[in-house]
Parts: structure tokens; sequence; C-alpha cells
């Protein structure tokens, strides 16, 4: 009885060709894949770490050469490019929560069948989503505010976001009801239930709300070029914008006056065009890939979940 059982199971379980053949494609696909996405990564990387005539002539591709730490030295040794980072690291912090905080909130009310006027001012948000004024009409308003050389001008116009409201409300929608219901029934008001029942059942979508904030806010740059004229409230991203396109330039008037004493021309003297382009994309793009895998799970759960009302 039991050979028959083995001989009964095993055909079952042996895969065919075709599946074989399958999985060896996916396994293929998915490897050159992955290679495609983190080669320009790799690339910048040990270009900006390779010795700079090499790397400005195009003949680091694969490993690093000559090997030193001159480029990086160099670029956080600029002026004013502490201030600049602290900018950007208080942008993205203070913007995020904020951000994350108005998300939740809203998306958790506008679930609220008691809630006055609900589904106007639902659809008045949300149809901002496809409709925009423009950009003169923008920078009028900000300067109507007061908001431009303000550092707020960064956090205050991107706190109410269509998308993430909606991804939070999908969110609440999906948690039972019975839990507000018998949170109401103890005595629990609206806010209540927000900040004890509701939002501690938010953070897979609060992290996925905070990453597509915390990116944004860290990215941007040209809120700094339209609204800024005060040097001490760049960001990062637009300091470092500026160094990237001056940097052929850079390169050529510092042989053409060395020693004038800049700092920006210290930087060229050592350093060539390439190198800087090679640095200053390395250090914009790795502080958020950094943040990114501790956010993961939530961020692939969060967004399931925020998407697709259970």
């Amino acid at each position: 009885m039991a050979k028959k059982i083995k001989q009964g199971v095993a055909p079952a379980m042996r895969r065919t060709r075709g599946e074989e053949a399958y999985n060896v494609f996916n396994i293929c696909f998915f490897v050159i894949f992955a290679f495609i996405c983190v080669y320009p990564f790799y690339y910048l990387i040990i270009n900006s770490i390779s010795d700079n005539s090499m790397s400005s002539a195009g003949d680091i591709n694969w490993l690093p050469r000559g090997i030193h730490w001159e480029n990086y030295k160099a670029v956080f040794g600029l002026e004013g490019l502490s201030t600049a980072a602290f900018i950007s690291v208080a942008r993205t912090v203070i913007g995020t929560v904020l951000t994350v905080g108005a998300s939740a909130f809203l998306g958790f009310m506008f679930t609220q069948e008691k809630m006055w006027g609900r589904k106007f001012w639902y659809r008045f948000i949300v149809i901002t989503m496809y409709f925009n004024a423009g950009l003169i009409p923008m920078f009028i308003t900000m300067k109507n505010l007061h908001l431009t050389n303000n550092f707020w001008v960064y956090v205050l116009p991107a706190i109410v976001q269509p998308f993430n409201i909606i991804l939070v409300k999908t969110f609440v929608e999906s948690i039972p009801k019975s839990l507000q219901e018998a949170a109401e029934m103890d005595g629990a008001g609206t806010l209540t239930v927000f900040w004890k029942i509701v939002l501690p059942m938010m953070s897979p979508i609060l992290a996925t709300v905070g990453i597509f904030s915390a990116v944004g806010q860290w990215n941007s740059f040209q809120d700094t070029l339209i609204y800024m004229t005060d040097s001490k409230l760049y960001s990062l991203q637009y300091l470092l914008y500026t160094y990237i396109n001056q940097a052929s330039s850079l390169a050529s008037a510092v042989k053409a006056s060395a020693g004038t004493g800049l700092n920006v021309a210290a930087l060229a003297t050592a350093q060539t065009p390439t190198s800087i382009r090679m640095t200053v994309s390395v250090i914009v793009v790795l502080p958020i890939m950094f943040v990114y895998p501790f956010f993961q799970r939530f961020f692939v759960k969060g967004m399931m979940l925020g998407a697709v009302k259970g």
C-alpha cells in the first residue's frame, strides 16, 4: 500500500521540463533586471573613489582603480554645505512628520459618515490631483503669504497630499467598523477612537506615506530655485545641483587662475568635472537609499492594503 502511495505521490512532486525551463528563465530575467537597476549606483560609487584622470577618460567601468577619498573630503569641505545639509534634513524630518500626521487624520476623518460635508471636502481635495494653477499663480500666492525666502515654504505646501490621503482612507476602510463601534459604545469620541484605536493600526500605511514624503522632500530642489534667493536657505540638493552644472566651468576657471583662494575653485583644482558630478550624485542618493530598507516591509504591506479595500 505504501509503495502505491509513493508511486502515486512522486510523479506529482516532480517538475516538468517546462516548469524547470520557466524557473531558469525567471531567475535569469530577474538577475539581469536587478543588475540593470543596481549597476548605475555601483558605477557612480566606483568612479567617485577611483583615479580622477582615469574616471574622466571613461576607463572605470567594473572595478575601482587608484582608490582615494579626496573627492569626498573636497566636497564636504565646501563652504555652506553644512548649512544646506541641515536645511535638507530639517525639511525632510519636519515635512515628513507633518505630512504623515495630516494624511492619517484626514484619511480617518473622510471615513466618518458624521463628518460635516465629508463627500464635498474629499472630492475637493481629490480634484487638486488633476488641476493645477501653474507656476506663476503659485509663486504669487507664496509671495503674498510671505513664504518666499522662508523655510516653511518647503513644508507647508506639501502637508496635504491627495494621493496619500486616498491611500490612508482606503486602509482605514479595511479596518473592521466593529472596533470603532465598540469604542463609541464605551463612550469614546471621534478623536479618542482615532488616537487609541485606529492610529496604532495604521503603521504599515503610514510608513508608506512616510517614505513617499521623505523621498520627495529630500530630492526636491525646484522649490529652492523658485522661492529662494537667500543662500542660507538653500537645500543640499539645490547646492549640489549648481555644482554639477558648474563643474566644467569651475575646472576651466582654476586652470586659468590657479591659487585664487576660492573654496569652489579649490575643489575644482583637485578634482575633474567628472569626479565632481560622480561624488555629488553619490552624496545625494546614498542617504535615502540607507533609509529605505528599514521601511521596506511596511512599504510593501502598506501599498497592498492601501490600494485594495479588504
